[in-house]
């Protein structure tokens, strides 16, 4: 079955059920990809601080983002193969949360803030020069609250409608392919290190991220962000 991609408004064309906004033809070989995963990049995401106090004890921020990145609730989620209500059932037990499952899908609802001040701007001033895209391991109730999103990329690929998590390299191949365009000409950004390691694992020029902050820096050091 297809999924629904939000591939923007541009150009498309259709191979079976997937439909594909754009390719390395030879109108768009000046262009380079920008890929940008989501929350903790272009998304101010309160999830580590809202999970750490749940938790019944402390644990680093590396060892809680290594075991939501290996928790098999998580992937199952992310990807799309259990509801909302499955998971919330299944995380507080694996994760010894004290709230019932429906107080903690509410909060958990909660976790994204929006987009960093500034982050639609850089966007904007991205867009047309290079080729605007999200690799975001995310849900459809996260996914839900930020229609606004949509707008600002040419090619979206969420993990629950691709069926595929990163850092699993399915998920970067599956982007590539579907872009069109060589590892060598993407630039990845990401603020988990496994992420980052996949990406660079599959050719792409990858970046770590501590927030928004640090993409702009990095982007005129790679000649892709004109200064004003």
């Amino acid at each position: 079955m297809g999924r629904d991609f939000c591939f923007g408004q541009g150009a498309h064309y259709t191979v079976g059920n997937w439909a594909y906004p754009w390719h390395m033809g030879p109108e768009n070989r000046s262009k380079k990809v920008l890929l940008f995963d989501l929350g903790g990049v272009l998304v101010e995401n309160g999830g580590p601080e809202a999970l750490a106090a749940m938790l019944p004890r402390p644990l680093a921020r590396h060892e809680m983002w290594r075991k939501w990145l290996d928790s098999h609730v998580v992937k199952q989620f992310e990807s799309g193969r259990i509801s909302g209500e499955d998971f919330a059932s299944e995380f507080v037990r694996e994760w010894e949360i004290g709230l019932e499952p429906a107080a903690f899908i509410s909060e958990f609802t909660t976790w994204p803030k929006g987009l960093y001040e500034g982050a639609e701007a850089l966007l904007a001033r991205l867009k047309g020069e290079h080729h605007l895209a999200c690799l975001s391991n995310t849900n459809a109730i996260h996914w839900a609250r930020f229609p606004q999103l949509h707008a600002l990329f040419d090619s979206c690929f969420l993990s629950h409608e691709m069926g595929l998590v990163k850092p699993d390299p399915g998920a970067f191949e599956f982007a590539l392919d579907r872009l069109g365009a060589p590892a060598g000409e993407v630039w990845y950004f990401d603020d988990l290190l496994p992420n980052v390691a996949a990406a660079r694992e599959a050719g792409l020029n990858a970046f770590q991220v501590e927030g928004f902050g640090q993409i702009a820096p990095i982007l005129r050091s790679q000649g892709l962000l004109k200064d004003e």
